[in-house]
């Protein structure tokens, strides 16, 4: 049992959070007889599930990638919206929010065992790879997010690369899609299915493909199993659920998929994700220089110099596997 400082300390809450939880009843404490509230772990972490969690913060107005990432309840509350302006002052002009190229899209592109001609792209946010994946098939692309902004440039860059005939937007949550079963032959999500766990994606979005679909993702996996202390603590508090490529496989068997091809994204990956934020970081320093967000930021680069011997991104062709009577 922990009291409400041990507790919100140990899940990284902060205590009000933790107390709107049990005022909201998400969570349930008991009471000491000197009027401390007393909570069981289990309890707490069967209760305050990722997906609930989630959920919850969706339901406040705030989309995915600004709820996985922020952490905002650990925050103080009255911080949060000067903290998530600069955030978004910070990437609103820069195209990818995580590591890829154009020639790893293709590469996974070209393990797929057919031509496929209908694509969901979740998580697809301003387009980058929606419009390489419609400029090398002729599958009708289904683009899914939920921050219409990313969507009004993807609409843009649909439009320039002479493909909008082929690419449909539509904006949604990736925790609840409005599509009915076996609709896409291929689910497609870069760099995005850790928001709702990647083992819930392989798990929910299974439903959606078609008989022998394939799905195709990339995720952050560790690649020591003795991490630097500072990158270790670093991942343990941004990706809790970060594991292994053999983990990860594992994973894709238990929920019905063959492995087709796994790889690492190379270091231009990186690069193209990165040496774009150190210069828009370059850039709004000065003037920023008493943003939180900002820092955070700045950490988040220093860590990517320093140790990418220690952590990258995978990708996963994975098919879908037909049940056997």
């Amino acid at each position: 049992m922990y009291r409400v400082s041990e507790l919100a300390e140990q899940v990284g809450l902060s205590r009000s959070a933790l107390l709107y939880y049990e005022k909201i009843g998400l969570v349930e404490s008991k009471r000491l007889g000197n009027g401390y509230r007393t909570y069981s772990e289990h309890e707490f972490i069967d209760k305050v599930a990722p997906d609930a969690h989630l959920d919850w913060l969706i339901k406040q107005g705030f989309n995915e990638k600004e709820a996985f990432r922020l952490k905002w309840l650990s925050k103080d509350m009255n911080e949060h919206d000067l903290y998530m302006a600069d955030f978004l002052r910070v990437f609103e002009a820069l195209d990818r929010w995580g590591p890829g190229l154009e020639t790893e899209t293709l590469r996974a592109l070209s393990k797929i065992p057919f031509s496929p001609k209908t694509i969901m792209e979740v998580g697809c946010g301003k387009g980058i790879a929606t419009t390489v994946l419609a400029k090398h098939c002729a599958a009708k692309i289904t683009a899914v997010d939920n921050d219409a902004p990313a969507l009004n440039r993807l609409s843009e860059r649909a439009k320039e690369t002479g493909v909008d005939d082929r690419v449909t937007i539509v904006c949604a949550s990736m925790t609840s899609l409005p599509f009915a079963a076996a609709s896409f032959e291929v689910i497609w999500s870069e760099a995005s299915a850790y928001i709702m766990g990647v083992t819930n994606a392989m798990k929910e979005w299974r439903g959606l493909l078609k008989d022998n679909g394939v799905l195709v993702i990339s995720d952050l996996v560790w690649r020591t199993s003795s991490p630097s202390a500072d990158v270790l603590a670093f991942w343990k508090k941004e990706y809790p659920g970060m594991t292994t490529t053999e983990e990860r496989i594992e994973q894709a068997k238990a929920a019905g998929y063959e492995v087709l091809d796994s790889f690492a994204l190379s270091e231009d990956a990186w690069k193209a994700y990165f040496e774009p934020l150190q210069a828009r970081v370059n850039a709004l320093k000065q003037e920023m220089a008493d943003s939180s967000a900002l820092r955070d930021i700045q950490t988040e680069l220093g860590i990517y110099r320093r140790s990418l011997d220690e952590f990258g991104y995978q990708m996963f062709v994975l098919k879908l596997q037909l049940k056997t009577a």
